[in-house]
């Protein structure tokens, strides 16, 4: 039947097709409209923040409550003048105990003594050197070191934050007693977003609470272990109370992690120690580890006084490279024996990044013969091929090639040493 003749057998039917068309387009867009609220309210932490791993220095792990506007200057200094901020480096963070008291509205004030300036002048300072600046504070009533932390406080310091120009917050989680940790990070990426700064949010409670399985749509990266002292493989035990944890340990502890992190969302296995006491080997295994971890590579030693040897190892680009790929995918352990592991990590443009590590003291010696080998990572859908692709290898760190995956691969790899690899068709 024509649209008339249905009008005349129905009456009420209506007058113009258009009036069933335009009510239903209505419905339609009320519909996408609410849906994309849901999407938006679900929607904590800033997008388009850390797509790659976050490059940066932390005053914790050399100076700890050492800090003040004169060091963060000079840090800050340093980074843009070093090579540093030219290989990626970005963000100058100050962690604990730069905080004074609140004042009689419960706003957050820095410490007189160490930032008679005040923080938004440091900001402005950092930001002219063309880097940003990060701060700290604590889920609880209190930092780790005592001071004022955020509980109950969290759009309030936000605000501040954003006022003071901040570009990044680290989050612990000491006197947090009675919180949840998915409770309380979130209730702070919402009052970040609230303050309207786009600010990159690292949690830090330690992976006590497994952050990887909840954090991604909160923060930027997520702690996975205790903290990391300066010592390629080691424990320290505080009378069973908390311990920290060497390089191999916090290596040991990203078993099973890798498929939480990628663009957007990383696993923390906390800052580097690299320039901070290990031996030039083991600082170059460190970096080279984090970098297949494609963990954030926040630096913890003095810049203002850095060794050639270490900032060679903190500004190699080739290595860098690895944990800034754009695919974001982190190394996995593709064999393990007599202390001889082998790491590969899928890469952009077909490529992959091989890691041989000598967690042994004495050098050992390695053979690796390609065409035996099955290299498949289930994660990636990525399988290297070796039976039927041939890949040219360079040595990163030593700057040269080794011909190709024809032959088998033999070397000998220091104690407590790295021999990295890029595998390229």
């Amino acid at each position: 039947m024509v649209w008339a003749e249905r009008r005349a057998a129905a009456p009420g039917w209506p007058e113009n097709i258009s009036d069933i068309i335009n009510p239903m387009k209505r419905i339609l867009l009320i519909t996408i409209s609410c849906a994309a609220c849901c999407l938006s309210a679900q929607a904590q932490k800033f997008e388009n923040l850390a797509l790659t791993p976050q490059m940066g220095w932390n005053s914790w792990n050399k100076f700890q409550g050492q800090v003040s506007e004169v060091l963060i200057r000079e840090i800050a200094d340093a980074m843009a003048t070093n090579g540093m901020k030219d290989a990626g480096y970005q963000y100058v963070n100050i962690d604990d105990l730069w905080q004074g008291e609140r004042d009689a509205d419960g706003n957050i004030q820095a410490d007189p003594a160490r930032f008679p300036s005040g923080i938004k002048a440091l900001a402005d300072y950092v930001h002219s050197k063309g880097l940003k600046l990060g701060i700290y504070s604590d889920a609880g009533t209190k930092t780790c070191g005592g001071r004022p932390g955020s509980r109950d406080h969290e759009l309030q310091d936000a605000k501040t934050y954003a006022q003071w120009g901040v570009d990044y917050l680290k989050y612990d989680w000491c006197n947090a007693e009675g919180l949840t940790a998915p409770e309380a990070y979130k209730k702070m990426s919402e009052a970040l977003r609230a303050a309207g700064r786009p600010v990159l949010f690292s949690l830090c409670e330690w992976g006590n609470s497994k952050p990887w399985t909840w954090a991604r749509d909160i923060g930027h990266s997520w702690r996975t272990t205790g903290d990391i002292f300066a010592k390629f493989d080691g424990i320290i035990d505080h009378e069973g109370k908390y311990k920290d944890y060497g390089v191999l340990q916090i290596l040991d502890l990203q078993d099973g992690l890798r498929t939480y992190a990628g663009p957007g969302g990383w696993n923390d296995p906390d800052m580097l120690e690299v320039g901070n006491g290990m031996t030039v080997n083991e600082d170059r295994a460190h970096f080279t580890l984090w970098c297949m971890l494609a963990a954030p590579l926040i630096s913890g030693n003095d810049l203002r006084h850095t060794p050639k040897e270490t900032l060679a190892i903190l500004t190699d680009k080739d290595i860098i490279a690895l944990d800034q790929d754009t695919l974001g995918i982190e190394a996995f352990k593709y064999s393990a024996k007599e202390g001889v592991e082998i790491w590969f990590k899928p890469l952009a443009r077909d490529a992959w990044g091989m890691c041989v590590l000598n967690r042994n003291t004495a050098p050992k010696e390695i053979t690796f013969n390609w065409k035996d080998e099955v290299v498949r990572d289930d994660f990636s859908k990525r399988e290297a091929g070796f039976d039927t692709t041939i890949y040219r290898l360079t040595d990163l760190w030593k700057k040269r090639e080794l011909g190709t995956t024809k032959k088998p691969l033999q070397a000998e790899v220091p104690g407590h040493d790295v021999l990295m690899l890029r595998l390229r068709k």
